[in-house]
Order: C-alpha cells, then sequence, then structure tokens
C-alpha cells in the first residue's frame, strides 16, 4: 500500500509518501500565509513532479492537523488530485495508546503512538522541538504518563528578535564555545545551551517523577541541533511525527 501522510503544523506542512511501512520521501512547505484549495492543488502537482510521486499508486491519504482552517482546503486539493477522500486523524482516533486528555494536541499523541509502536516494551519520553516544545511521556503498556509544553525555541527566538531594537536574526548552530563574544555569539549560545538545559532537565525531572530511565526520542524541525550537544538524548527522527499519523490511519 502507498500512502501520502500529512502533518499539518502551525508552521510548516510535512508530507510523507509511505511505501508499505516505510517513509521514502518527505518534504516542508511553510504553514504561513495561508493558502487556497486551488493554491495548495497547483502547488501539490508541482512537488508531486519534482519528488516524481505516481499519483495513481497512491491508495490512501492521511492527515493529522492543528491548523483546523487548513485541513479542509488541504484534503480538498488532494482530493482534486488522487480521487480519494483523506483520512482525517486526531486524538479521538483509536489506538493502543491510553490518555485521559480531552485537549491533546494530534501532533503529541502521533508522537506517542509512534513511539509505542517503534520502541515498545520501555517508557519512552518524546520531545518535539516543533513551534512549541513539547515532552510526553508514555509506558510499555501504551499509557500515557503526561505531557510538558513550553515556548518553542524558533517561536522564542523570533519573538526576541522582534521585541528588540538591535538584536539580529541569527542561525541555530553549534556554537564555538559557551561564552559569546559577540552579538551573534551571544544570542546562539543563549539559545542552543539555554534551551539544551531546559530539555535535559525535562529529561531528568521526568526519570525522577516515572522512577525509570527512558528512553528518548528527539523530534520536530530543529531536533538536529540539539541531539548532538547531549547523551540523554537517544535518537532523533524528524519522520517521528509522520509515523505516528501512518499508524493511527494505515487500518482505517
Amino acid at each position: 500500500m502507498t500512502s501520502i501522510v500529512i502533518n499539518v503544523g502551525n508552521t510548516n506542512v510535512r508530507f510523507g509518501l509511505f511505501e508499505d511501512d516505510h517513509c521514502t520521501t518527505s518534504w516542508i512547505i511553510n504553514t504561513k500565509p495561508y493558502r487556497t484549495r486551488d493554491e495548495f492543488f497547483v502547488q501539490f502537482k508541482i512537488l508531486y513532479q519534482t519528488y516524481f510521486v505516481d499519483v495513481s499508486k497512491v491508495d490512501k491519504i492521511i492527515i493529522g492537523s492543528v491548523v483546523p482552517q487548513l485541513t479542509h482546503d488541504i484534503s480538498s486539493a488532494l482530493y482534486k488530485i488522487h480521487g480519494l477522500e483523506a483520512v482525517i486523524v486526531d486524538r479521538k482516533t483509536h489506538s493502543p495508546v491510553h490518555h485521559k486528555s480531552n485537549q491533546m494536541g494530534t501532533d503529541i499523541y502521533a508522537n506517542l503512538v509512534a513511539a509505542h509502536f517503534l520502541y515498545p516494551e520501555k517508557k519512552k519520553i518524546i520531545l518535539d522541538f516543533g513551534t512549541a516544545l513539547t515532552a510526553s511521556c508514555i509506558d510499555k503498556d501504551g499509557e500515557v504518563l503526561g505531557v510538558i509544553i513550553a515556548p518553542g525555541i524558533i517561536t522564542s527566538l523570533n519573538s526576541l528578535v522582534k521585541q528588540t531594537a538591535q538584536l539580529p536574526e541569527i542561525e541555530l548552530t553549534k556554537p564555538k564555545s559557551v561564552l559569546g563574544h559577540d552579538t551573534v555569539s551571544c544570542m546562539t549560545s543563549g539559545m542552543v545551551y539555554g534551551f539544551l538545559g531546559m530539555v535535559e532537565g525535562f529529561i531528568d525531572r521526568i526519570n525522577e517523577e516515572v522512577k525509570d530511565n527512558c528512553f528518548v526520542i528527539a523530534t520536530g524541525g530543529v531536533s538536529h541541533v540539539y541531539q548532538p550537544l547531549t547523551n540523554k538524548i537517544d535518537v532523533a527522527d524528524k519522520l517521528h511525527t509522520l509515523k505516528g499519523l501512518y499508524f493511527l490511519g494505515k487500518d482505517k
């Protein structure tokens, strides 16, 4: 079975082409500015040509979204291309993962589902470096132990730059040293090591609370910056959320 899986986030829309249970191709577009159905239709057609997607071979479309106003337009554009009704998954979609929240975001739920299927027999922490920085924890039986939501790294950086007159935009990379010697290096160290300290603190406190040494998965846009800087993250996987959406929708 060939499936197109779409994760509609507040910052980016990520697409994955799944051949059975494996994501073979992935691409990203910006969520903003919002587009119409016709604009999405044209953009999707171009991206399909770019990534050599054979429309005739796609059997299923799975969408998980935290931006309701885009869900209809994206699913309508894809219907116009494929003639397939999209399977919309959210926190109410049945899975072996058990949670008690009626407010859990689809992305967090998908992260938990992917962790449950991909890394069984252990407690897991999933760190999502997205528009918000989230840390969610699940046990080996699929019981959700809880979630932390904090301001996202890029969100915080954009706020810092916009609210100050002389601080420039910077690229998130590993600083050459902890102590900076100019504005850019000072800001880079603050954003990278400041949030790394927060992430490591989350992991330590969660492990203490659940009385275990959890397996830690990092995902999201800037996870690749932070994973090499700590031994507390076991694996980084930018496609982790997409895999969770796939597992939620594959049998629907």
